[in-house]
């Protein structure tokens, strides 16, 4: 592996498991988060004057780091294959002109716009900092997942927008008229109700305008009825497909992961999905035990992250993500053969005897199936079975 690859694989995230990644987006987080408190504690009078030298300091630092980033996310950028077919010139300018390396180039211009016109104003350069705060999108799954999100309900949630905005100008026209010539200078104009509109719509109601009249006042309470719904529907929108899209990403990971499984591999993808929704997720600690040596056979065992120790008689084995353990004693109906245990945090998929005998209730040809598969597999190991990895 070259000097560049390493380096693709520390910043790129291409090996998440590895320490020094995990290290090096750990410490990126922290430095941008710093970096945001930062800038606003500058503004603190107090502050300023006395820690300013600090301060400046931290920035100059950071923008060095940020900057040692930014080129070397441009000079690995040819380790990612869509990148290097356009080859190393091209390819690094298209890279360059992607979202996330955009970001990071704001993230460092406002320094280097400030040695180039001293005289800019030093607020502006202040507010162009803080869009060191985007940089934490590239560490962040669940905020990428939710900026996937609104970008794929963008069409729902526009339209909800339009349906908030006409219902504010249609109730902000009917109060300016009912309430104008009571309030000529609150209710001054639509636009002047509108102010009132988007306070009474949200609910906030500052009390600064409120209508006098009988029926700007009804008006008033079913704006208020109306925004309730209206900032549900929005919300909604995004729980929903947000839920959704978590679900389809483990949806997908669990499927590759069981079809993968020997004893499942001969299976044709309905009966796949059927065992994939089956799955029961566990997260448990480093040090839990998932069953001890002798207990019932009541599930089997995926991993999908993590490691997890089979304490075989004088020969203990260690699974990763991807393998799977529990399955010889689920099918052959007998007590668990080794204690297993979780070496580091881990997240398990379980499928319970009750929804494999469900299954099978329904598919009688599936059981018979896996069966077959797993005896042949036991008649395999049996010459082994003190170094069977499976419990």
């Amino acid at each position: 592996m070259t000097f560049r690859q390493r380096i693709y694989n520390l910043i790129e995230g291409s090996h998440p498991d590895h320490a020094g990644s995990q290290t090096f987006d750990v410490f990126m987080v922290f430095l941008i988060v710093a970096n945001v408190l930062s800038v606003t504690l500058e503004t603190v009078p107090g502050l300023d004057v006395t820690h300013g030298h600090l301060f400046l300091a931290f920035d100059n630092i950071s923008v060095a780091i940020f900057t040692v980033e930014y080129l070397a996310r441009l000079w690995v950028a040819v380790e990612h294959a869509p990148v290097a077919r356009h080859g190393a010139f091209l390819g690094r300018l298209r890279f360059a002109m992607s979202p996330y390396l955009l970001i990071d180039l704001l993230a460092i211009a406002p320094f280097y716009l400030s040695l180039i016109m001293p005289s800019m104003d030093l607020r502006v350069l202040r507010i162009f900092r803080l869009l060191r705060l985007l940089k934490l999108a590239r560490y962040s799954p669940a905020l990428n997942s939710l900026i996937r999100v609104l970008t794929e309900e963008r069409r729902a949630l526009g339209a909800s927008l339009i349906v908030m905005l006409g219902l504010l100008v249609v109730c902000s026209t009917l109060v300016y008229h009912l309430e104008h010539s009571v309030q000529p200078e609150k209710f001054a104009s639509i636009p002047h109700a509108m102010w009132w509109g988007v306070a009474t719509l949200t609910t906030v109601g500052y009390g600064d305008v409120v209508p006098v009249t009988a029926m700007g006042k009804i008006l008033g309470g079913a704006m208020m009825i109306f925004g309730l719904g209206m900032f549900a529907i929005p919300i909604g929108i995004i729980a929903s497909a947000f839920s959704r899209d978590i679900h389809q990403r483990d949806f997908v990971v669990s499927f590759g992961m069981v079809s993968n499984v020997p004893a499942f591999s001969h299976l044709g993808p309905v009966q796949i999905e059927q065992i994939v929704r089956m799955l029961q997720s566990r997260r448990l600690p480093a040090g839990s035990t998932v069953f001890g040596k002798g207990d019932a056979a009541d599930g089997m065992y995926f991993i999908l992250s993590g490691t997890v120790r089979v304490h075989l008689p004088g020969h203990p084995i260690d699974l990763g993500p991807g393998e799977f353990f529990g399955e010889m004693a689920l099918y052959a109906d007998a007590p668990r053969l080794a204690r297993v245990h979780c070496m580091t945090d881990c997240r398990l998929l379980r499928l319970s005897r009750e929804d494999f005998d469900m299954l099978a209730e329904d598919d009688g040809d599936f059981r018979h199936k896996i069966e077959a598969a797993v005896e042949g597999r036991r008649h395999e190991l049996e010459p082994d079975q003190h170094k069977d990895p499976r419990a």
